[in-house]
């Protein structure tokens, strides 16, 4: 009896991973608006009941995608703020977003990475779509929050300068990663390498102000 339950169990997560991914596709594909829900229906190959068990609609769909996504990233996130010090930033950025995208690297829209476009795509629904605005400004709350402590845990360590808010460079980290994955979409497929050099880089910079933050931690 258990045995059948979990094969029942995995049964229903293989096919609603089949139908987010499927979703997913025509989303970055042609957008959310411009997409039906018989797209949907079409690109999985499965029947209207079967698609609807899991989902009432396109909204639905749509929500379960980025809340997926964005709960990912803050419990990696929310783990590295739990180690004291945390990483700092630029391999922890590189590990989390280079798992992000390697989770969804099947996903492949004329012949590019599909997610980048659909990040892009989610951004511009939110213009009329308040509930998944909502959704959306409550995941990156919460990354946001992450970070903040992540953020105390260097300045905590002396790894980083103590005159600056926690909140700033968590907003500045996470516009770097946003950034990174916008330019993605723009101009094609890049290695998160770069962006972990080029803050690598920026962090290697010397400040002479940086010393007399550094005094402010004792």
């Amino acid at each position: 009896m258990g045995i059948m339950a979990r094969v029942s169990q995995e049964h229903l997560d293989a096919r609603r991973r089949q139908i987010l991914d499927g979703a997913a596709l025509c989303f970055a594909r042609n957008g959310f608006h411009a997409t039906s829900m018989q797209d949907v229906l079409k690109e999985v190959d499965l029947s209207a009941g079967a698609v609807y068990r899991y989902f009432s609609g396109k909204e639905e769909l749509i929500g379960a995608i980025v809340a997926e996504v964005l709960g990912s990233v803050r419990g990696a996130f929310e783990e590295a703020a739990r180690q004291s010090p945390p990483p700092p930033p630029d391999e922890l950025v590189a590990s989390v977003l280079g798992k992000t995208l390697a989770a969804r690297e099947s996903l492949v829209v004329d012949g590019r990475p599909a997610f980048p476009r659909l990040v892009i795509q989610v951004w511009t629904e939110t213009l009329r779509n308040e509930e998944l605005a909502a959704l959306l400004r409550e995941g990156y709350g919460s990354v946001h929050a992450a970070w903040g402590r992540i953020v105390e845990g260097y300045q905590e360590a002396g790894m980083m300068r103590a005159d600056v808010a926690p909140d700033d460079v968590a907003r500045t980290m996470i516009a770097a990663v946003l950034g990174f994955i916008a330019q993605q979409s723009l101009v094609g497929p890049a290695p998160v390498e770069i962006l972990r050099d080029g803050l690598r880089a920026l962090m290697s910079m010397r400040d002479e102000d940086a010393a007399i933050g550094g005094s402010q931690l004792g």
